[in-house]
């Protein structure tokens, strides 16, 4: 996987949001063979630019988030809400959207 340079985040996630760039997958496949840009998936692996504050519970306090800023987190293919800030595609989900993270 390749990672492209990490835009700059200038908005600030609320509540249990979190702020993700995709990680592109590999342009070959394992065997060698070059895939076209119609036959790639979209990446379902990312990088944690900004997290939210965490969720608002019923008592008044907030959860404290799971994720961190640098993490690298797996999370659905069809998950988020996509943006474009500054010039650079994010992904804005919910922390209960991330499936997993990857040490």
């Amino acid at each position: 996987m390749s990672a492209k340079p990490q835009p700059k985040v200038t908005i600030k996630p609320l509540d249990d949001r979190v702020v993700v760039t995709r990680i592109e997958a590999e342009e070959r496949t394992a065997g060698g063979i070059l895939l076209p840009e119609n036959a790639k998936e979209k990446p379902t692996q990312g990088k944690v630019l900004a997290v939210g504050p965490g969720k608002l519970l019923d008592n008044g306090t907030r959860s404290t988030p799971s994720v961190a800023v640098g993490d690298t987190v797996l999370f659905g293919k069809y998950s988020g809400t996509e943006i474009t800030v500054d010039g650079a595609e994010v992904v804005i989900l919910r922390e209960s959207d991330i499936l997993a993270k990857i040490s």
